[in-house]
């Protein structure tokens, strides 16, 4: 099952720029002959209505997609979402915590120039991506862009005009697509037989109050507080490997209050590359004493997707500060 979410793959030129349209996507697709080769697995394309530009993609739109995959699990061998390239990795990763016994391949893909394009880069990922879900090998939430299958809450956007758009920079792709599609079992997740035997099941998000700051030189995090008091959780992106300013105590103050509303701080590098190690320097031990728990070398997508499902199912506090640091979808290591 092919489901159009929306994005620049589908998109049309418009008199204010590229935007999504009803049946837009089918009768490119109808082009395509490739697509319908006997080589090709069958398949069917849905579209959701209304069609969404990724930068207007929320939670009720991660819920969407996942109850459009779980109402048709049985049917069919794969899923290929299409989606826009700037959330991208947000949505690929929320799928990926809230899909538990995901026995099947669910690819994301989309494209920097629409498929109504000459250049279009859109075509060849999504035929790769049809190939890889049809194959049935990968059976988690992946994001294919380019010639690389990336574990999807490892994935990040890493440019915005590029054609190599997607980086992981903390894991290896599972998927390299050269002349032949080269799978590298050895860094898929390994499911154990108890969930490769269990039914899939969808935990849906609900709004939750996250902040992401990100620490820069001088930042005074006294101007932070009114906000803070007022989130479920917040996600720190520090110095290297989770360092922070020590010029005053307000930071310390704000995490130390956060505790006490029983609100998650998590803390994760601004580093493309590298790991949180909370209290190897002076400059972060301040954040262990405060109370806040390490997101290792998770990307603030998966942060930040992590937290909201945390959140979602109605975790305690403490459970959630346990959690947080655990390795649950592949999505960290330490």
């Amino acid at each position: 099952m092919i489901i159009n979410t929306g994005g620049t793959i589908g998109m049309v030129r418009t008199e204010n720029g590229y935007a999504p349209k009803k049946g837009a996507l089918m009768s490119e697709l109808e082009q395509i002959r490739d697509i319908y080769s006997s080589e090709m697995p069958s398949w069917d394309l849905i579209e959701f209505d209304p069609l969404l530009d990724s930068t207007n993609v929320k939670y009720e739109q991660w819920n969407q997609i996942a109850y459009a995959i779980e109402e048709n699990y049985s049917a069919y061998d794969g899923f290929v979402v299409l989606h826009g390239t700037d959330t991208l990795a947000y949505s690929a990763s929320a799928l990926s915590f809230m899909m538990e016994n995901l026995n099947k391949p669910v690819i994301f893909t989309g494209s920097q120039i629409p498929l109504c394009e000459l250049r279009s880069d859109g075509r060849d990922n999504l035929i790769t991506s049809v190939m890889i879900a049809g194959d049935g090998t990968v059976k988690e939430v992946g994001l294919y862009f380019g010639d690389r299958l990336y574990r999807g809450n490892r994935s990040t956007k890493y440019s915005a005009d590029g054609m190599v758009a997607f980086a992981s920079p903390n894991f290896p792709s599972l998927v390299k697509a050269g002349i032949d599609i080269e799978y590298r079992m050895s860094n898929m997740l390994v499911r154990d037989a108890e969930s490769s035997d269990s039914n899939l099941s969808v935990t849906e998000y609900k709004e939750c109050k996250i902040g992401v700051i990100k620490v820069f030189p001088g930042i005074q995090f006294g101007l932070f507080a009114p906000i803070v008091h007022e989130m479920d959780g917040l996600i720190l992106e520090t110095f290297g490997t989770g360092n922070i300013p020590t010029y005053d105590h307000a930071l310390t103050d704000l995490i130390n209050e956060a505790a006490r509303r029983n609100t998650a701080v998590v803390v994760c590098t601004q580093c493309p590359q590298g790991t949180v190690r909370l209290g190897a320097y002076e400059a972060g031990s301040a954040l262990v004493k405060a109370g806040a728990v390490s997101g290792y070398n998770m990307t603030t997508e998966a942060a930040v997707t992590k937290l909201s499902f945390l959140l979602s199912r109605g975790c305690s506090f403490e459970a959630i500060r346990i959690l947080m640091e655990m390795n649950l979808r592949g999505e960290l290591s330490k």
